[in-house]
């Protein structure tokens, strides 16, 4: 189950995303649509055809965002977090190989299209929680666990 939880940078994206399609995506999709139904014969009209897929996919979204936006619940940054892993925290990780890896630990909504967050539900986030600089933690993986460093913790 996802978490609910979610930055304020984050949950504006979505608003953002929101409006977008309500305000400016979505009429611009219904003229079309109207403006191809007046054309007549619907069964073979492509134009038409393909908007109302297009008008289906955004009403999906526009309700599947007014709904979680609803149920997520913000968190900002405290500054009794320093020095900690906690949620909204930009970590920097290595492992005994030397490989480092650099994320930010987010919401379950914001890791999509972005390959430097990870979701606070992920195992690897779940290890980390509460952790110091020098810290180390496991990660059970397929293959086995994993050993994993802290080299920074930072909440930009």
């Amino acid at each position: 189950m996802k978490s609910n939880l979610i930055t304020s940078a984050g949950y504006k994206k979505l608003q953002e995303e929101l409006n977008y399609l309500w305000r400016d995506k979505r009429p611009k999709i219904t003229a079309i649509v109207s403006w191809a139904a007046s054309l007549g014969d619907r069964s073979e009209n492509g134009d038409y055809t393909f908007n109302k897929r297009v008008l289906r996919e955004i009403d999906r979204r526009v309700r599947y965002l007014r709904k979680r936006l609803e149920d997520l619940k913000v968190i900002d940054y405290s500054p009794q977090q320093d020095g900690k892993v906690f949620f909204g925290a930009t970590v920097e990780i290595e492992n005994e190989a030397g490989e480092i890896i650099s994320f930010k630990i987010v919401g379950p909504d914001e890791i999509y299209n972005t390959k430097d967050f990870i979701s606070i539900d992920s195992p690897m986030a779940r290890a980390m929680i509460k952790k110091e600089v020098d810290d180390e933690f496991f990660v059970q993986t397929p293959t086995g666990n994993k050993e994993w460093f802290i080299n920074k913790i930072d909440y930009v």
